[in-house]
């Protein structure tokens, strides 16, 4: 039996001004799960993260999160839906005047009553998860990078969200934190029976830890399917993603004259 779905996209499409950036987009996020939106950047993944989000609303189609119509909801329904959310920014995006601890318990702060000694006693929960509980002093300054992203995800999770969302956990992350990340991602999914929608290009650390994948270009869904699945898929676009090769759908080059003509050279005459 499928699983019930925490968020889908039905036919939607999206333009900034009359710029389209996404084309008839279908997508459904069951809950419980750990699902990658994969593709080279400016595709429109971001994009679509903030629809998830309700931050921006489809020019086209419907976007249904957590029950809700995001295209309907007046302020306070849109505060209340994404209090049931967490979202880690890409770079983690911190307040720099703020300490660890102080980072994390900020959501606590605003959007609950919770007294002073039980936001104190969730914080150290939330980093404890993420193994920073001795850092809950420092300032952001002071931080590694792969450090920086865990208290993100920290307080990404600090209201325990139903769904959380992540716009490129891995970027500019070393080989160890970008491990520890991926590994927390799931591993934090499936504690807080969570559903989590990761948006990256890093194949490597992102196909072992998801459930489902769904492969993305010029604003349209190419391909989807389990990671086994994918792996073994005949699209062009998806091997060569998942490849990294040079050659493919994706060229290397970008459209220009003859080499020769750019420098003012004669073309060769044939003999």
């Amino acid at each position: 039996m499928a699983h019930p779905a925490i968020a889908e996209i039905e036919d939607l499409s999206f333009a900034y001004d009359r710029r389209p950036v996404l084309h008839g987009i279908r997508m459904r996020i069951p809950r419980g799960k750990v699902v990658a939106i994969m593709g080279q950047s400016g595709c429109g993944k971001t994009t679509l993260l903030r629809i998830l989000l309700a931050a921006l609303r489809p020019t086209q189609g419907r976007a249904r999160v957590l029950g809700a119509d995001t295209a309907t909801l007046e302020r306070d329904a849109l505060y209340a839906l994404r209090r049931r959310m967490g979202m880690l920014f890409q770079f983690g995006a911190l307040f720099t005047d703020m300490s660890v601890f102080d980072n994390v318990a900020f959501p606590m702060r605003e959007h609950t009553d919770l007294p002073a000694s039980a936001i104190r006693d969730l914080v150290l929960l939330k980093l404890e998860a993420v193994g920073l509980r001795g850092a809950a002093a420092l300032m952001p300054s002071v931080l590694s990078g792969g450090m920086a992203r865990r208290v993100a995800l920290a307080r990404a999770i600090a209201l325990d969200p139903e769904l959380i969302l992540y716009d490129e956990p891995f970027t500019g992350l070393d080989p160890i934190a970008m491990g520890v990340v991926g590994r927390l991602i799931r591993q934090l999914n499936d504690l807080l029976g969570a559903t989590s929608v990761v948006v990256t290009h890093d194949v490597a650390e992102t196909l072992p830890l998801v459930d489902y994948v769904y492969f993305m270009a010029d604003g349209r869904v190419l391909a989807e399917g389990a990671p086994d699945e994918v792996r073994r898929m005949r699209v062009p676009f998806v091997e060569q993603f998942v490849s990294g090769a040079r050659e493919g759908p994706v060229p290397f080059d970008y459209p220009a004259p003859a080499y020769a003509a750019d420098l003012g050279l004669a073309e060769p005459v044939a003999a």
